[in-house]
Order: C-alpha cells, then sequence, then structure tokens
C-alpha cells in the first residue's frame, strides 16, 4: 500500500489489550472499576485538602495537583478504550489521536516534575524548618505550579506537531490500547529520525533529570535526618517522606518498565502491559499510598466525612 499525507488519513485502529472476544467483557469491567476508583479516590484527595484548613500547606496544595492530574492522565485513554470495548469498535479519529498524543505527554510529565517539586518540599521542611514557611511561600508554590503547566504544554505541543508532519498508511493498526507517541511514530510511512531524535532527547531530559534531582534531594534529606539526635525527631522526620517515596517508586518503576520493555523487546505486548501499570495502576494507587500512610489526610477524609453528620445534628 501506498503511503498518503497525512492530511488524507481520517482514522486511526486500536488494536487493545487482548484479540480475544470472550475476555472483552471481563477487560470492560475491570478497567471501569479501575477508572472509577482512581477518579473517586484522587478526589476525596482534593476535597480532603481543599475543605480542610490544617492541609493548607505547600505539600498537600503539591498533593492536590497531583490528585487532579492522575485523574486527567486516567481519562485521557481509559473513556476511549472502554468505549471502544463496549461499541465493539477499534477507531480513533486521526485529530483524536493527536489529541490524546498531546493529553497523555503532559500528564505524565507534569506527575514527573510534581513529584519533583514535592522533593524540594520535603527538604525544605526538613532541612531548613525555620525558613521554611518563608521559602515556601504561596506565590512561590503557585509559580511552580503554573510554570510547569506552561512548559510542559509547550512540551506536548512539539511532540503533536512532530508528528503531524509524518505520513502514514491507511487504517494503520495501533498495537496498543492508546495512541502512544513511540508506537504512532515507528508506524509513520515516512522518515521519521527528527521525530526519534526529539523522542529520546525528551525522555532522557523529562526522565533522568527530574529523578536525579530527587535522588540529589533525598540525599540531602537523608543527612540532615541523621544529625537530628532524638531517634523520635528522627523517625518523626522521615515518616513525613514515606508516602512520597513510595509514589516516587511506584511511578519510576513503572515508567522505567515501559521504557525497557518497548526498547528491549520486539512485541508490543509486554510495552503493553508496563504501559498499563504505568498509566492505570500507579495513580489508582496514589490515593491509597497517601491516605493510609499520611495521618492528615485519614483525619481530614474523617472529619470531610463526619461534618455534614454533626451539622445535620445541630439544632
Amino acid at each position: 500500500m501506498e503511503p498518503r499525507n497525512n492530511t488524507q488519513i481520517s482514522r486511526f485502529l486500536l488494536l487493545g489489550l487482548s484479540k480475544e472476544a470472550e475476555l472483552k467483557p471481563l477487560i470492560f469491567g475491570l478497567f471501569l472499576s479501575m477508572y472509577l476508583i482512581t477518579v473517586f479516590g484522587n478526589l476525596l484527595i482534593i476535597l480532603a485538602v481543599s475543605s480542610d484548613s490544617h492541609l493548607h500547606t505547600p505539600m498537600y496544595f503539591f498533593l492536590s495537583n497531583l490528585s487532579f492530574v492522575d485523574i486527567c492522565f486516567t481519562t485521557t485513554t481509559l473513556p476511549k478504550m472502554l468505549w471502544n470495548i463496549q461499541t465493539q469498535s477499534k477507531d480513533i479519529t486521526y485529530e483524536g489521536c493527536i489529541t490524546q498524543i498531546y493529553f497523555y505527554i503532559l500528564f505524565a510529565d507534569l506527575d514527573d516534575i510534581l513529584l519533583s517539586v514535592m522533593a524540594y518540599d520535603r527538604y525544605v521542611a526538613i532541612c531548613h524548618p525555620l525558613h521554611y514557611t518563608v521559602i515556601m511561600s504561596p506565590r512561590l508554590c503557585g509559580l511552580l505550579v503554573l510554570i510547569s503547566w506552561v512548559l510542559l504544554a509547550l512540551h506536548s505541543l512539539l511532540h503533536s506537531l512532530m508528528v503531524l508532519r509524518l505520513s502514514f498508511c491507511p487504517e494503520m493498526q495501533i498495537p496498543h490500547f492508546f495512541c502512544e507517541l513511540s508506537q504512532v511514530v515507528q508506524l509513520s510511512s515516512s522518515d521519521n529520525f527528527l521525530n526519534n531524535i526529539v523522542m529520546y532527547f525528551a525522555a532522557v531530559l523529562m526522565g533522568v533529570g527530574p529523578f536525579a534531582g530527587i535522588l540529589y534531594t533525598y540525599s540531602k534529606i537523608v543527612s540532615c535526618i541523621c544529625k537530628i539526635s532524638l531517634s523520635q525527631g528522627r523517625y518523626k522526620a522521615f515518616s513525613t517522606c514515606v508516602s512520597h517515596l513510595l509514589v516516587v517508586s511506584l511511578f519510576y518503576f513503572t515508567a522505567s518498565g515501559v521504557y525497557l520493555s518497548s526498547a528491549a523487546t520486539h512485541t508490543s505486548y509486554s510495552s503493553t502491559i508496563a504501559s498499563v501499570m504505568y498509566s492505570v495502576i500507579t495513580p489508582l494507587l496514589n490515593p491509597f499510598i497517601y491516605s493510609l500512610r499520611n495521618q492528615d489526610i485519614k483525619g481530614a477524609l474523617k472529619r470531610f466525612y463526619f461534618m455534614p453528620r454533626l451539622k445535620g445534628q445541630i439544632p
């Protein structure tokens, strides 16, 4: 088949997680449940932080932003996959595919950057507690989030515009449950060398850079904790970082799984499974990690749950 210009492409075909028809009801029920739990859990975190004045601090400001980004992250891919299963369709429009690429990159990178900012917040809180409120001012926190959104929106736009320059054969099949950038680029029938260079450079910049920053930040945190004389003080300081460390470990473990599986194998199945872990399981587990390990969040959720009942009992 001869390649056509990308302006003539009307749709792609998403092959999904499985070709077995009997497995699709199970996949639909499983992923619908995970999506609803992810949205509900992260919404609870946002509501708890916004409704409790005790949690109006930089740490929980960044956490509520992370929860919002996680909701958007899963919404970028799962509703379309569920719709295709329900309608027994594999179609995604060309414009829809480009849009999905844009928002997937945007929210994945925002997750990455927000975890780095949260690590810096913990560093200031533990190593410079007397200057914490001055350094982590509301103005700085707002600027960090705003700048992250603007820069990463431009970064996502760059990748999306570079896909527009590629040509594809009609009825192109994507062996994935969403339009993943590297899969789409590799399926191009035109020269994709420049796309690959930009894609791998961005992966190193957005993956290695923030991760190195987190490692450096925690090396400083460990050094500061070791200088605390009382064991109770050391435990209290470290306990504020446990939830963040678990989320960071989960995020980078699954992200590295996506990269290694796509680089080491020629089949798309392992890459697809790794992408599920990265884009579905991680946002699903984040609320549980923070609500189960964090006493402040648990207390805020209890107050949020019981407050309407208490107000109803007041004459």
